[in-house]
């Protein structure tokens, strides 16, 4: 006769197999989620730059999105709101949040207020937390992603390997806001 401990370390390790194969699974599926998002947002943009070229006023657009080296983001086109996928530009003086998607603006905002009370830089873990988010590695890493991407253009800085703060430029009173 089995030992009620030895059921229960059986009963363990099964759900415990479960739970591996559940992750494996789910980083599978979020990283075709990740590959399909980028494919949707690429089609996107394409989108949009033949809206600019065929708009009226065409040569002045282009012209424009051509000499603004500065600008990675999809240039604006008149009655086009921020979708909720697009690039990410370079922030330059002046340049607010508002042209972010909502995701981005949201880690920057909430960067941006713990920078205001003068709290340290938050790792992507402590920020999927604030967010509510389950913390699990897909999780982690798509938050890991955007916030690369934001340092990467200017927007935050990491002082710490793995840790996001607002830019000096973003963090002053009135920047990026």
């Amino acid at each position: 006769m089995p030992s009620v401990v030895g059921l229960l370390e059986q009963h363990e390790l099964a759900a415990r197999r479960e739970v591996d194969r559940l992750r494996e699974e789910a980083d599978r599926i979020q990283a075709e989620l990740v590959a399909a998002e980028e494919e949707w947002r690429e089609w996107t943009v394409a989108r949009r730059r033949v809206d600019v070229v065929l708009a009226p006023g065409a040569g002045t657009a282009a012209t424009e999105v051509a000499s603004d080296p500065l600008d990675a983001g999809v240039p604006s086109v008149p009655g086009h709101a921020v979708k909720p996928r697009s690039q990410v530009p370079v922030w330059r003086e002046g340049l607010d949040r508002s042209v972010l998607s909502v995701d981005y603006q949201r880690i920057v905002q909430t960067l941006a207020d713990r920078h205001g009370l003068g709290q340290g830089p938050l790792t992507c873990q402590e920020t999927a937390a604030a967010f509510g988010m389950d913390v699990v590695p897909a999780r982690v890493e798509a938050l890991r992603s955007k916030a690369k991407r934001l340092v990467a253009r200017g927007w935050l800085a990491e002082p710490g390997a793995g840790r996001f703060t607002p830019a000096a430029g973003v963090a002053s009173p009135g920047g990026g806001s």
